[in-house]
């Protein structure tokens, strides 16, 4: 067992996380782990999953790994059904897979919008209806919690697509926060801003060739207008996660939490 598993109490809770297999989701599943939620870390990537549950302990720790393709919706209901088999129960799902192609808006296909809204949007839909279903069942409430983006918050040039699908989920967080009040579940976003993730670093790739620039470039462009001077780590989102999982959190829904390091105001 990890010296992780030795440290932590358990909180009696479990948690899934969809798209926890690398970045954001895999430090965010690790963070919940040490707060003391039994874990499943779900990913289209299962490779991915098994290790991030390895590094954890296994499922004989309360950490299990889940195959999971966000765009299909029974995948989803699947997930959530293997979670409450294999770790007892089940208190919160994290909506964080997504997927972010820098396409400009004259260049847009069919087949684009199909392929990124079937996988931001349809994946959070489909883990909403999921854990809204589950939670029923059980008779208790939770916590549904969505990634959107601070693209979603304001605009970004040059992903076009991907900032649409963000502006969506937060207004999904708002109406099922109001729709799922009775029955005794939260719903909320957090918004990152530019983090060291390989979805980011290809961002960052793709802006700085389609500009005959250099890497470094590319990253300038993101993070020049960050209040704090510095990018975001993926341990600087999966504390806000943290809090929006757990009991701190419990009078909070219908709301996003903007962590970009100060790049978007209110």
């Amino acid at each position: 067992m990890s010296a992780q598993a030795t440290e932590r109490v358990e909180n009696g809770k479990v948690a899934l996380m969809i798209g926890g297999g690398q970045g954001i989701g895999e430090a965010a599943i690790k963070r919940l782990y040490r707060d003391g939620f039994r874990v499943a870390v779900g990913d289209l990537n299962l490779d991915t999953a098994q290790k991030v549950a390895q590094d954890l302990g296994g499922e004989a720790a309360g950490a299990i790994a889940i195959e999971v393709n966000a765009a299909d919706r029974d995948s989803v209901y699947a997930a959530v059904d293997q979670t409450v088999e294999k770790l007892g129960g089940f208190d919160v799902i994290i909506n964080n897979a997504g997927i972010a192609p820098q396409i400009d808006i004259l260049d847009v296909t069919e087949k684009d919008i199909d392929t990124i809204y079937d996988i931001n949007v349809k994946g959070v839909i489909w883990g909403i209806q999921a854990a809204a279903k589950k939670l029923r069942e059980l008779g208790h409430g939770g916590k549904i919690i969505n990634a959107t983006s601070q693209a979603g918050v304001k605009g970004n040039p040059g992903i076009p697509l991907y900032t649409s699908t963000k502006f969506a989920i937060r207004g999904l967080t708002q109406t099922t926060a109001q729709d799922l009040a009775d029955d005794g579940i939260t719903v909320n976003a957090y918004a990152p801003g530019i983090v060291r993730t390989p979805l980011m670093e290809k961002l960052a790739q793709d802006l700085a060739r389609s500009n005959n620039q250099p890497e470094e470039w590319g990253w300038e462009q993101f993070t020049k207008n960050i209040t704090l001077k510095r990018l975001s780590e993926v341990e600087d989102v999966a504390k806000a996660i943290s809090f929006l999982a757990g009991e701190d959190s419990d009078y909070v829904t219908g709301q996003t939490l903007v962590v970009d390091g100060g790049m978007v105001f209110h």
